[in-house]
């Protein structure tokens, strides 16, 4: 055996011949024990220790000590990188990793430093693993998944309907303004003149009531629209039509697909639900100052969600309308990730004094499935994407969230959202007396019950509507740290004023603490707001 290893290192051609004939007879001498692992002969350590850097360590051992002509150019015979017929070789081994020819022969595991050796076609010792070198090199490849031909033709149109409601919400505002900056541009002043004089006086339409259309909301794409996904709308109690109401919608998602296919469309169970009411869905006014596309957009019933228009809504005499205001707002949409609800609702209380206002009851309404749709670029709060997109929003009046799903032909990337089912389910209502000038107290306590009846909402159907939902919970998103400092701070001095001997000397004798940003804090007031503020956090359903 130590002669076919040293013709091997020699590079000998019969080196790979004459090795299988050994372990072939080596085998069939032993017999049983034939299985055992063979080791390959071990180098010394002192060998080891002066091995010449950059010599294989199957080469020659004169070699790997004592550098000399031709010590650089070893390179294995040519017969034992030839690939044994009986085995599958790859072709492209792990970067950094040298081939031995026991390996390249076929032989498993086999290597310098495997510390074991099997023949062609033996099995492995149970409990073994293949080593890494001999799977398929790891890359940062994506496979495609692409969808099949034989779709039925229903869901076809599905993707269209849906695939045009997204580039509406994403293109066609730009694309009317682009049309009516090229009608300037080229002096079709007929055409222009016309339009602008009437949306002059018809600018406050939107928070009147709006003007829809019962040919638009009744469009066989947004049956295909509602079969997408699809939409369900679930009712847990009889609304009275004597009555109006306003259905807090939670959570915002991305698009707001649950609240568009609900109550902007004819084709869902709205009707058959509530008979008897006519309910206005309030979007951002900025949407409603693109010329064209507000009269495409409001022929579907969306109103603007400005106070004027919500207390027009409310207004009807004989009751019987609903007003739908996603609470949450552009805010909430940067956190609309998969398996997770935060609903920025703790300092929303705008619409508890409407509601007190006007005497209009209040029904929370959960949609869930409406954050599974898309899926985010990952935007934690204090990161550089965070804080762009909030700086935008601040200027714009509405959030751009990163999201991406699937595409039109394939299911790995694109901006379709997935086929995931959306149930909106519409709580109890709770009843509002009329009060014309509501108090604080009164304010705070209306709004500390609706979060609960939202809550309860919650947890009793997120088990019914799917399986993965069981463990789901909502957080309440707290106030932001500049609000924490505003509530609890007493007054405010320059950072220089606060340097005088007489000032310090008080203030800490009267135990109050100045702040960086120039802010007087007492030490009882911080320890609280401390306490209250990780009590918010902590305080998750």
């Amino acid at each position: 055996m130590l002669k076919v290893v040293d013709q091997l290192n020699n590079g000998s051609r019969r080196g790979s011949r004459v090795l299988r004939e050994a372990a072939g007879a080596h085998a069939a001498a032993l017999g049983p024990a034939a299985s055992r692992p063979l080791r390959p002969p071990l180098v010394p350590q002192a060998a080891r220790s002066h091995q010449r850097r950059g010599a294989p360590a199957n080469a020659p051992r004169a070699r790997q000590l004592y550098p000399g002509p031709g010590a650089r150019d070893w390179q294995p015979p040519a017969s034992a990188l030839a690939p044994h017929p009986a085995t599958k070789f790859c072709p492209r081994p792990f970067r950094g990793r040298s081939q031995s020819p026991l390996s390249a022969l076929g032989v498993s595991g086999a290597g310098p430093g495997s510390g074991r050796t099997l023949l062609p076609g033996a099995a492995e010792p149970p409990g073994s693993k293949r080593p890494q070198s001999a799977q398929s090199p790891p890359g940062l490849t994506m496979k495609v998944e692409f969808a099949p031909l034989n779709i039925p033709l229903a869901r076809r149109l599905q993707t269209a309907a849906v695939l045009q409601w997204v580039l509406s919400f994403l293109l066609l505002a730009q694309v009317c303004l682009g049309i009516i900056v090229i009608l300037v541009i080229h002096n079709y002043w007929f055409l222009y003149v016309p339009y602008m004089t009437w949306l002059y006086f018809d600018w406050r339409t939107p928070e009147r009531g709006g003007r829809r259309s019962n040919w638009v909301r009744g469009w066989t794409v947004w049956r295909y629209f509602k079969d997408y996904f699809p939409i369900h709308l679930i009712k847990t109690w009889d609304l009275d039509p004597s009555h109006n109401y306003i259905f807090g919608f939670h959570p915002h998602g991305v698009l707001v697909a649950g609240a568009f296919g609900n109550f902007c469309t004819n084709h869902s169970d709205f009707e058959q639900l509530f008979p008897g009411f006519t309910a206005y869905l309030h979007v951002l006014p900025f949407w409603f100052r693109c010329p064209l596309f507000r009269e495409y957009l409001m022929s579907s019933g969306p109103v603007s969600v400005s106070k004027k228009s919500v207390s027009h809504v409310l207004s009807k005499e004989g009751g019987g309308n609903i007003s739908v205001i996603v609470l949450g707002g552009a805010e909430e949409s940067l956190d609309a990730h998969p398996g997770k609800f935060t609903l920025f609702i703790r300092q929303r209380k705008g619409f508890v004094k409407i509601a007190l206002t006007h005497g209009a009851s209040l029904v929370p309404v959960f949609s869930f499935g409406e954050n599974e749709l898309f899926k985010q670029v990952n935007n934690p709060e204090g990161s550089w994407l965070r804080t762009v997109q909030e700086k935008l929003q601040k200027i714009m009046g509405f959030a751009l969230p990163l999201f991406h799903a699937r595409g039109i032909f394939q299911y790995n990337f694109g901006l379709m959202p997935y086929r995931k089912p959306i149930h909106t389910v519409v709580g109890r209502p709770i009843p509002v007396h009329q009060t014309l000038h509501p108090t604080t107290e009164q304010i705070e306590e209306l709004h500390q019950t609706y979060m609960e009846e939202l809550r309860k909402l919650f947890e009793a159907h997120k088990r019914k509507v799917s399986s993965g939902m069981v463990s789901a919970r909502i957080i309440w998103q707290e106030a932001t740290e500049e609000l924490l400092s505003a509530l609890f701070a007493v007054t405010r001095f320059h950072w220089n004023f606060l340097h005088l001997p007489v000032i310090q000397r008080f203030s800490w004798r009267a135990g109050w603490r100045p702040r960086l940003q120039g802010v007087f804090l007492p030490v009882n007031a911080r320890s609280q707001g401390a306490a209250w503020r990780d009590s918010l956090r902590a305080q998750s359903f």
